[in-house]
């Protein structure tokens, strides 16, 4: 049992240690970015304008470009003028009111409510009130408006898009590294169900099951992801060729979220199936382990290396080899897996471009309709 349970922690180290690199990876040039863009925000604040301390112009350029894949360009902007509201909010109140922690109350209170009146997105707001509570924390001890705050924290801004702008990431990279380990896992998880199915393993179909909810938090990432690049290649003429590839993505993005619940629900009846003792269907792990076939090449297809022939070819031998069980079971564990198979082979097709009607016709074509098929 203890060599088990080491194992299992090694295993889940080696998981985590792999994820950390996987990480790394996708966000690396966003860190040279922010780093670059601190450093340069710095530099112009305080040699260029000469400003004592300059401190708001690296905080608001982290801050606007910051880690999380999203919309950067307005988290520059919405940052810009959050801080330049928090400032001369607080500038100008404390003057009035001077500084201590009623000050404070109201300094944020009315800071932030200035905020709201432009809009209500969190970011805005909350850079207001941090903003107002730097001015009054390390307010000068004679108290005077400073314009070099305001200035300083424009200036970090300022830098922070023009180097997203100059400088972005490649879309097509960040997507198509976030799109690569779901298909990867995926596949996987596909040809461990086959496995289970084969063998008749019940605690393997169980891992499976497990191993397949685990699944959705890199499908919102790949959502968070595709979102990011479209901006990047929309607001960068040096990134803009790529809008076409990412139109792949975009157009396969909702059918890879259903092929990952379907692979779950197939994984769940496996589990049910071989937990109750029913009989696995002879050609059943085959057609699984084809739609695992049918994953990969899709995403040879979504990255340009292939054509999407080779999916849909796989697909379809899937959805075949699923559908004629029918003719001899007709029990529901039987129709229940034979229809998972047949709903995620129709999600391929359609992540390879093929409308709704175009993917049912083919399916039909190559494997005859379930309901007929007996």
């Amino acid at each position: 049992m203890a060599e088990t349970g080491t194992a299992s922690a090694a295993r889940a180290l080696r998981r985590r240690l792999a994820e950390g690199a996987r990480r790394l990876r996708n966000h690396g040039w966003a860190v040279v970015q922010t780093s670059a863009a601190a450093g340069l925000a710095y530099f112009v604040a305080a040699f260029l304008l000469g400003n004592d301390q300059p401190f708001f112009a690296p905080i608001a350029a982290v801050i606007s470009l910051g880690l999380t894949i999203g919309q950067r360009g307005r988290r520059a902007f919405e940052t810009s003028i959050g801080v330049a509201l928090g400032l001369v909010v607080a500038d100008l109140l404390v003057l009035a009111i001077g500084t201590g922690p009623i000050q404070i109350t109201a300094v944020v209170a009315l800071a932030m409510a200035a905020a709201l009146m432009i809009g209500e997105r969190t970011l805005l707001v909350n850079q207001a009130a941090i903003s107002a509570i730097l001015v009054i924390v390390l307010q000068s001890p004679e108290g005077s408006f400073s314009p070099d705050r305001l200035i300083n924290a424009l200036v970090g801004g300022g830098v922070a898009l023009a180097i997203n702008y100059l400088f972005p990431v490649d879309p097509e990279r960040v997507v198509r590294r976030s799109a690569r380990p779901i298909l990867e896992e995926l596949a996987a998880l596909l040809e461990e169900i086959a496995r289970a199915l084969e063998s008749g393993d019940r605690e393997r179909a169980e891992r499976a099951l497990l191993k397949a909810r685990e699944i959705d938090d890199r499908v919102r990432g790949f959502e968070e992801a595709l979102a990011a690049g479209y901006e990047t290649a929309r607001l960068s003429p040096t990134r803009r060729r790529a809008l076409k590839h990412l139109e792949l993505y975009a157009g396969a993005r909702t059918r890879i979220d259903l092929a990952v619940i379907n692979t779950r629900v197939l994984a769940r009846g496996a589990a049910n199936a071989l937990r109750r003792g029913d009989g696995v269907p002879a050609g059943l792990p085959e057609a699984v382990r084809e739609l695992a076939h049918s994953v990969r090449a899709l995403a040879g297809y979504l990255e340009g290396s292939a054509e999407p022939e080779e999916a849909r070819r796989h697909a379809l031998r899937a959805a075949r080899g699923a559908t004629a069980i029918l003719r001899e079971r007709h029990d529901l564990a039987a129709s229940v897996l034979v229809g998972q198979v047949r709903s995620e082979a129709v999600d391929i097709l359609r992540s390879t471009g093929m409308d709704q009607a175009s993917a049912l016709a083919a399916l039909e074509e190559a494997a005859g309709r379930a309901s007929e098929v007996g």
